[in-house]
């Protein structure tokens, strides 16, 4: 027998059934040893005299026994791969494969097997175990999130079967969680679930440590990693420190990676028949509450709900008194139209910051645009794609006169101007073929240069001549002809082609019908 094997045996197990008059047979089925073994450990201990009296101690026992009872057969210590010893430990130096050891040395004349040779260099070199130190938070200090696969379910919105991914926050020391599937991980996704778990809770724990996905984290770094903006304002809002794992250490996230991901898996959706997306969010609460949070479980050895409710949910920070409003901050250039183009719809922004990039924060009611040192500049209400939002004082002066103005309006704008322009406006707007409306708005424009009543003389003086249009008024202006003496107005050329009578022009045709 192995000395290992006489290690790991419970050597007064074995003296209990010798001194209990047990056969060699039994006692070998007992404790699965050759009877030959059984046999030798009874002789040794009819020697030393252990069948009657008081036992030693377990740790007298081994030493008599290593004492007095040496291994028969003793164990193999020449390797077939000693003689090669230096090549391979040059080889391993180098870091060759072991499979490639062995093919290099049967070309030296090594015909033993691959076995031989990778217990030899595992001889050499063994594999190191890195110890680990498991740590656990005080109640209420500590909650965990990750996303994990959850297959595909029903979208109730366009009955199409979609990709699903299941949202768990698992609260460190209770092991309390909340699930919630989702579609995507969008950044505004992520906010609602840490919105919707905090609620579930009716608290917020003071650190949420989290995978580095784009959501929440943009550059992930030990030392100094990049928050994204939208999550930064989360957790100012509920008043949470963001804990990052380190880039590819999944274990400083244990607790909901294998407490909450993959028991999710193993147990909510093991088996389960596919649904749709809002029957498995209102029974994955239910899951939460009984199976998952009644459950004993295999690290505390207490039920997470019990926990939960009679020691960690007093300990967490309280829920804000304004509910959050999820708000996705991107960075958005302000175009030469002086808007913002965010989820599709459009927002306005002044003018003066045409070409520079912007902070745009988009939450559920309103969308709120900030410079790049995060001072606001504007504030509009959500809108849905397509929607256009506009401050007039966002837009340049001198091309927003007018710009909104409709018939009504041009109409009431003449009055306060005189009755000319009133004149000449009606007479503009009445054409039944041509829009003059665009001639009407650059028409009454024309108050940003001249004087009212330079508008109203110029009008007058237009219609005077029969030529009430708004190039025929601007020339006026522009001439400085408002005031001027108003003189008889010239015919025209088509005019004077039928100054004498029809009579004189026709001859006597018109009376008897002959051109003569």
């Amino acid at each position: 027998m192995s000395n290992r094997r006489k290690d790991t045996m419970d050597i007064r197990a074995l003296l209990h059934q010798l001194r209990a008059g047990e056969k060699d047979r039994s006692i070998a089925r007992a404790l699965s040893m050759a009877r030959p073994t059984v046999k030798r450990y009874r002789e040794w201990a009819q020697q030393q005299g252990l069948l009657e009296g008081d036992l030693p101690c377990l740790e007298a026992l081994q030493r008599l026994r290593e004492e007095s009872l040496p291994d028969p057969c003793p164990p193999q210590n020449h390797s077939s791969v000693e003689k090669y010893r230096a090549q391979v430990e040059k080889l391993v130096a180098d870091r060759v494969e072991i499979a490639a050891i062995w093919e290099r040395l049967k070309e030296r004349g090594f015909s033993g097997s691959y076995s031989a040779v990778y217990r030899f260099v595992r001889h050499l070199s063994p594999p190191s175990v890195e110890a680990t130190v498991r740590v656990e938070r005080p109640a209420g200090e500590e909650g965990q999130v990750d996303f994990g696969y959850a297959g595909r379910m029903l979208d109730p919105a366009t009955a199409q079967w979609r990709k699903t991914w299941g949202f768990v926050m698992t609260l460190s020391w209770s092991r309390h969680q909340y699930v919630e599937f989702v579609f995507d991980q969008r950044v505004e996704t992520w906010l609602l679930c840490h919105r919707n778990a905090f609620e579930f809770f009716e608290g917020v724990p003071q650190r949420m440590v989290i995978d580095n996905l784009k959501a929440a984290i943009l550059r992930a770094c030990v030392e100094d990693p990049e928050v994204q903006q939208s999550y930064r304002q989360c957790a100012e809002h509920y008043g949470f420190l963001i804990a990052p794992c380190r880039p590819r250490t999944p274990q400083h996230k244990g607790k909901v990676e294998k407490g909450g991901v993959h028991y999710l898996k193993r147990n909510f959706l093991g088996g389960r028949e596919p649904t749709s997306i809002s029957r498995a969010n209102a029974e994955v609460l239910v899951w939460c509450r009984t199976t998952a949070g009644q459950r004993i479980h295999g690290t505390t050895r207490q039920r997470p709900l019990e926990r939960y409710e009679q020691t960690e949910k007093a300990l967490l920070q309280g829920l804000p008194t304004s509910r959050y409003d999820v708000a996705v901050w991107k960075q958005l250039k302000l175009h030469r139209d002086c808007y913002v183009v965010f989820e599709k719809a459009y927002y306005s922004a002044p003018y003066r910051l045409i070409g520079q990039t912007l902070w745009v924060s988009g939450g559920l009611q309103q969308v709120r645009i900030f410079t790049a040192d995060y001072r606001q500049i504007a504030t509009h209400d959500r809108g849905q794609p397509g929607q256009r939002h506009t401050h007039p004082d966002h837009l340049p002066p001198e091309k927003l006169d007018g710009l909104w103005m409709d018939r009504a309006q041009a109409r009431q704008q003449a009055t306060q101007v005189g009755p000319a322009t009133v004149a000449v406006v009606a007479q503009l707007l009445d054409d039944a073929v041509i829009d003059r409306l665009p001639s009407v708005r650059r028409l009454l424009k024309l108050r940003q240069r001249y004087t009212p009543l330079q508008l109203e003389a110029a009008c007058a003086r237009a219609l005077h001549f029969g030529d009430a249009t708004h190039s025929t008024v601007k020339r006026i202006l522009r001439e400085g002809l408002e005031n001027a003496p108003l003189a008889e107005p010239t015919p025209s050329p088509s005019a004077r082609l039928f100054v004498r009578s029809a009579e004189d022009l026709l001859g006597s045709w018109i009376g008897d019908g002959s051109w003569n």
